[in-house]
């Protein structure tokens, strides 16, 4: 599995680096009479080899996805990215299908779904379209005039309900009476379909120009059984209630004996997740054997299959689908809570990983706010392969940029241009696109971004008191929920939109950029102290609800709030619970970069105290199932424990950007034992740390990387000496330490800080 998710990285990265030639390459298509959305439509291309070469690379590009089977054998499942790299532009594939060819006669055969509409992250080009070409050897084959094209009889519209209107997907409707049996498989006798129609030469309209895809094609698990199946009877109707190992997205199949027009119905138990209709599936029978995989995925913990009186069933299976990354880090402790808690955020941030950052049910939508707090998660947890779909984010979110110079999301999209104005200080801030940047060394990404970056920032205003003026935009929203102060909100978060411009100006060379964006973080935070600070708590002057612990939890990470006022702040976030589990993972941040580790950990636990209770497997969009906002059951902004727990209770981060130095400082409170993986660009590093109360308290490192590693070791756990890769230094020696391997480097109220140059790590003491 490794080695081929590496294989195939290496193919999309490497297409980066050289153009590809599509000189001369179609645009195909059906007749214009005939195109329709919600349309399945049949390609088939034969051809032959004079000899099987050992690469042979296939582009391929359309609106919407695919599915491509090469001489019979199922090559791609759901091929394709939603539309829109751009508000004009097209995606592509890339994919090496030399093993599946052979000398003499070959066949490509391409199921295209074509969606016709837009949606929350899909830009509708308002015509289906495929434009494919191999490379195999000297031998070009190409999409053109000679390629067999039929529209799919068996699928047609679903009876209602439909989707929500945010989805471009559609309800599948399948009639296998009008089926095409093998249609996809060599010997098939295509005579009497129709020739393609030309559509175009690329580039043309209105695809335009095509973009890599910046990520692997997903990970496909084949059919697979479910944990459980219960049967039970609505009257002479056959419910099947067919059990997953999680909440995950799939792809439902089953196997049965029937006379036919029989209509079956096949569905999660998510279906109106989110308070609103998703995607359903529904078949009518054909008489004798049959099988049926419904191909617009879905998510839920069961799938229920409603069959009529008629049918046997033979088997039920499902495919899983998802992000091809593989999970490679860890968080586990001697705290069960922390345990569960930390999984269902991993658990919740696979659903949120598709072709965008999204939800999987009620939006499959790139809301920025969202894919902020999901980024981190995806850093913490998932290999490079995933860096891609960040990446691919920050590119969406700055190449849909409006012309009056705002950015806005869900995007892509081609229903939606409404900006939330704190959504996007959040994106292009400390913890959005910077700290992407700080993870991953993406100088590139950060550049292509900065200008977008520069322009949105100037749309924002200071008052006379250098306050900043508040911006409504299209949708003004500081989070679900009551008593949010938004005034306090602005200033904490366009804060934190110039220190990452700062830094971002920095790194790129910018130099007056970055003195004006740090002139005005200064400006701005005296402005603050003086208006907004009540001598308790951050309160905006005309806010007549109680205050609000976003706005305070926000302050402390902008820098507002020096250490004396933080002991204020914590008391009245001991006791105060407005945010949304949106806004809940600043808070809790807010308590651990102030050093309250436990105090941020007993927070934690009160707030999830019934999403880790309860039997469902991923986290919620609001505290309660169903609450604000339709109260999704896999929201990714819920997850941010994932990043949290693993950044300050396991200790783990870099120093410096793409992990070329890290920092270990491990924070456990009342915790005994942690053990945390973090993945790095080409490794992982691994910590244990162990504290015996009363004995010994020791941190171990694995650096896979053989990374230069900074450890800060609690002054409190060093009764009189430290022991270091088996070297005993008292503690009146350890300032001195000064040695090729290990360096004493500085110490402050807490902690003694060492450089440690070493693969494995031992540092260890008694107290």
């Amino acid at each position: 599995m490794k080695k081929y998710i590496l294989l195939t990285l290496f193919i999309f990265t490497a297409l980066h680096l050289s153009a590809v030639d599509l000189n001369g390459v179609k645009w195909i298509s059906i007749e214009k009479t005939l195109t329709k959305p919600n349309q399945w439509i049949c390609y088939r291309k034969a051809f032959t080899l004079e000899k099987a070469e050992k690469t042979a690379m296939l582009t391929i590009s359309v609106d919407s996805k695919y599915w491509l089977w090469v001489n019979g054998k199922l090559v791609v499942f759901e091929g394709g990215l939603k539309r829109g790299p751009n508000p004009n532009d097209t995606y592509f594939d890339r994919l090496d299908i030399a093993s599946y060819l052979k000398k003499g006669n070959n066949t490509i055969a391409i199921l295209m779904w074509y969606w016709g509409k837009d949606g929350f992250c899909h830009k509708n080009s308002g015509s289906p379209g495929l434009l494919a070409k191999l490379q195999s050897g000297n031998r070009e084959i190409i999409s053109d005039a000679t390629w067999k094209v039929k529209v799919h009889p068996a699928y047609g519209e679903s009876q209602e309900p439909l989707p929500n209107y945010r989805l471009p997907e559609s309800n599948i409707h399948f009639d296998a009476r009008k089926d095409i049996p093998d249609w996809m498989k060599p010997e098939y006798d295509d005579s009497n379909w129709q020739q393609a129609t030309i559509a175009g030469s690329y580039p043309c309209q209105p695809w335009n120009q095509i973009h890599p895809r910046p990520f692997p094609n997903w990970y496909d698990s084949g059919l697979t059984e479910y944990v459980s199946v219960e049967r039970s009877f609505k009257s002479d109707t056959l419910i099947i209630k067919a059990k997953l190992p999680r909440n995950i997205s799939v792809t439902p199949y089953f196997e049965i004996e029937a006379n036919e027009g029989l209509f079956i119905d096949i569905r999660s138990d998510n279906y109106k997740g989110g308070s609103e209709y998703n995607v359903r599936a529904e078949y009518v029978t054909k008489k004798g054997k049959q099988s049926f995989e419904a191909f617009n995925y879905v998510n839920g913990h069961a799938i229920i299959y409603t069959i009529p009186p008629g049918v046997k069933v033979n088997k039920v299976a499902y495919r899983e689908t998802r992000f091809n990354t593989e999970h490679v880090g860890s968080f586990e402790c001697d705290d069960i809570f922390l345990n569960t808690l930390w999984q269902k955020s991993l658990n919740t941030m696979n659903l949120n990983m598709r072709d965008a950052i999204q939800d999987p049910d009620r939006e499959r939508s790139q809301w920025w706010g969202d894919a902020v707090i999901v980024s981190g998660e995806i850093l913490y947890s998932c290999d490079s392969n995933a860096h891609g779909l960040i990446q691919k984010a920050i590119r969406n979110l700055v190449d849909w940029q409006r012309i009056d110079s705002v950015l806005y999301s869900p995007v892509p999209a081609g229903s939606w241009a409404r900006e939330l104005p704190l959504q996007m200080l959040a994106s292009i801030g400390k913890f959005g696109m910077w700290n992407y940047y700080l993870y991953t060394g993406d100088t590139e990404t950060i550049r292509h971004a900065y200008p977008a970056v520069k322009r949105y920032l100037a749309k924002w205003k200071t008052d006379e008191r250098n306050l900043v003026i508040h911006r409504p935009g299209d949708w003004d929203w500081g989070d679900w929920g009551e008593n949010i102060d938004l005034p306090v909100l602005d200033n904490a978060w366009y804060c934190l939109a110039l220190e990452g411009a700062q830094n971002m100006a920095s790194i790129l060379g910018y130099k007056e950029d970055a003195s004006v964006y740090h002139q005005q973080i200064k400006t701005i935070k005296q402005a603050v102290n003086t208006f907004y600070w009540n001598g308790k708590v951050y309160c905006s002057s005309d806010f007549q609800e109680s205050p609000d612990d976003r706005a305070n939890g926000l302050a402390v990470l902008a820098g507002f709030a020096d250490s004396d006022k933080w002991k204020s702040i914590k008391t009245f976030l001991t006791d105060n619970f407005h945010a949304s589990p949106y806004m809940e993972k600043y808070i809790l941040e807010a308590f651990f970069v102030s050093g309250d580790v436990q105090g941020g950990l007993d927070r934690m636990k009160k707030r999830y105290k019934y999403m880790v209770g309860h039997p469902l497997t991923t986290l919620w969009e609001d505290w309660q199932i169903g609450g604000a906002g339709g109260g999704s059951i896999n929201h990714g902004w819920a997850g941010g424990p994932l990043s949290l727990l693993s950044q300050y209770i396991g200790g783990i981060s870099p120093l410096e950007a793409e992990w070329n130095k890290i920092l270990i400082k491990p924070m456990l409170g009342n915790l005994k034992q942690v053990v945390c993986t973090v993945p790095t660009k080409t490794g992982t590093i691994t910590a244990t740390i162990k504290n015996q109360t009363g004995h010994l308290y020791s941190i171990d490192v694995t650096n896979t990387d053989n990374k230069i590693i900074h450890i800060a070791f609690p002054k409190d756990k060093i009764k009189q000496s430290l022991v270091i890769n088996g070297r005993k230094y008292e503690n009146n020696q350890l300032s001195s330490i000064n040695q090729h391997s290990v360096k004493y480097l500085k110490s402050d109220e807490s902690y003694h800080y060492f450089e440690i140059k070493n693969p494995t790590i031992n540092i260890s003491a008694t107290h």
